[in-house]
């Protein structure tokens, strides 16, 4: 919800906009429970959920509403639940600050307002929390939480301990998995969040990514790139994308051949040459071998389209049971394989019609074709175009960053390292949808500063930007 929230802010809908909405959802449920003049308690936390709360309270003028924050007014940590609670104080509401959970006194309400902590909070409930939710059980009142019941895993429904006992909960734009667990009735409000929020890549989803201070190498993947031949920038530029998007080691598995020339692009790649001048069936064994070293395998870039080669992909394919991300001539190849290996295939438009898929001029058709395509290959497809569309059969995402700048060779390699990258962290679909945002991001920053006519390594010193959290 927290990547939604943020992609429909991305589509002009301020996050403002739908706290207010939010708010006045629970202050309608709130009508439902307590009759005009009752008494209603608000127990707010200190983010977002804390700040729908504050909101209710306005909606909420015919009835005796105290509100009570948990914390300090100056820790509140979002700019528009800090504008709610001024919003309350120049009013002069009922507010109540909190600073000692020893000192919480709710009195006697009718309604209890759970507005401690959302469904971005997991575990144990730490204090003031945890102190103020044995406070709202020990009463004798109906109880309303707002998106989740504070202190339950709206993933799973469970539990760390304490938790608010919730008697009914209103949710925001679409049921959690653990809201089911409850023994609560639950109401879905719609807040105006666009239904492509959720379709289209956004800011949001880049949420996904982190690094927790105490990481280590390898913590972050290692990515295999299998190319080159009678290409050699191909598997090249693949590499340093994936180091770029975060990989923590990359080799390149390519012919000796080529090997040198490789290697001379950057002293950041790290070869692992097999005999001759293109890949085939007896390099397969000491690939796969190789593959499972590491996490996810790029699979394709330069490699060519000779007979031979391909007889090694279709091998490698049947052997492998890794993750791989499948370009440019290998992915003809993917159709006819029986294979264990969870593939992410970033085809254009033309070879997802070598694949078999097809394809249309408007997006919207095109996302049910690769979508219908996905389903029968049992593989994500990540399909290039103005609109990329990123498909498993079950869910679709579509892309539309990146501009016709993009057209130039090499920007496909670009995208199918970041996705290799990515796919060492992250689901296939949410690594493809990631992918394809970021790269077309790189892409529109480099255009912005440069105009047409860029180079694919634009992308690549602009992909570290592109995937950086906006918090």
């Amino acid at each position: 919800m927290a990547a939604v929230d943020r992609n429909a802010e991305a589509l002009s809908v301020p996050r403002k906009q739908l706290m207010e909405s939010s708010g006045n959802a629970v202050a309608q449920a709130a009508r439902d429970l307590v009759g005009p003049g009752g008494t209603i308690a608000i127990v707010a936390g200190r983010g977002n959920n804390g700040g729908d709360a504050f909101v209710a309270a306005r909606f909420l003028d015919e009835f005796d509403v105290t509100v009570y924050l948990l914390g300090r007014p100056e820790s509140i940590a979002t700019d528009i639940a800090r504008e709610n609670w001024a919003a309350l104080q120049a009013a002069e509401y009922d507010t109540r600050t909190v600073t000692d959970s020893a000192d919480l006194d709710l009195g006697n309400p009718a309604l209890v307002v759970d507005g401690m902590l959302g469904t971005g909070v997991t575990g144990a409930l730490r204090e003031p929390e945890a102190t103020a939710a044995e406070a709202i059980n020990a009463l004798d009142a109906d109880v309303l939480s707002v998106d989740v019941p504070s202190g339950v895993d709206a993933d799973t429904g469970e539990t760390a301990g304490v938790h608010v006992d919730a008697d009914r909960v209103v949710t925001f734009h679409d049921e959690k998995p653990g809201l089911a667990a409850l023994d609560a009735e639950v109401t879905v409000a719609d807040i105006g969040i666009p239904a492509v929020a959720e379709l289209f890549t956004g800011p949001g989803d880049l949420l996904a990514l982190g690094r927790p201070s105490e990481s280590h190498k390898g913590d972050f993947g290692e990515v295999l790139v299998v190319g080159g031949g009678p290409y050699t920038g191909a598997p090249a530029l693949a590499a340093q994308s994936a180091l770029r998007a975060g990989a923590d080691l990359v080799r390149v598995a390519c012919p000796d051949a080529v090997a040198r020339e490789i290697q001379g692009y950057s002293e950041n790649l790290i070869l692992r040459p097999y005999d001759g001048e293109h890949l085939a069936p007896e390099h397969v064994d000491g690939i796969l071998g190789l593959a499972a070293d590491h996490d996810v395998t790029v699979f394709g870039p330069g490699l060519g389209s000779h007979d031979e080669t391909l007889a090694a992909v279709r091998d490698f394919l049947e052997g492998y049971d890794g993750t791989a991300v499948v370009d440019a001539d290998a992915l003809q190849v993917v159709p006819e394989v029986d294979t264990d290996a969870t593939l992410l295939c970033t085809p254009h438009q033309g070879e997802l019609q070598k694949m078999g898929g097809e394809t249309d001029a408007d997006w919207r058709t095109r996302a049910d074709l690769v979508a219908e395509f996905a389903a029968d290959l049992g593989h994500v497809l990540l399909v290039k175009g103005a609109y990329d569309v990123i498909a498993d059969g079950e869910e679709t995402r579509v892309n539309r960053t990146g501009n016709p700048g993009m057209t130039v060779g090499g920007t496909g390699d670009v995208l199918a390292g970041a996705a290799g990258a990515l796919a060492c962290v992250l689901p296939p679909l949410q690594a493809a949808a990631v992918a394809a945002y970021a790269n077309g991001s790189a892409g529109d920053a480099a255009v912005e500063e440069n105009g047409y006519g860029l180079l694919a390594t634009d992308l690549i010193d602009r992909l570290p930007a592109a995937l950086r959290r906006d918090e």
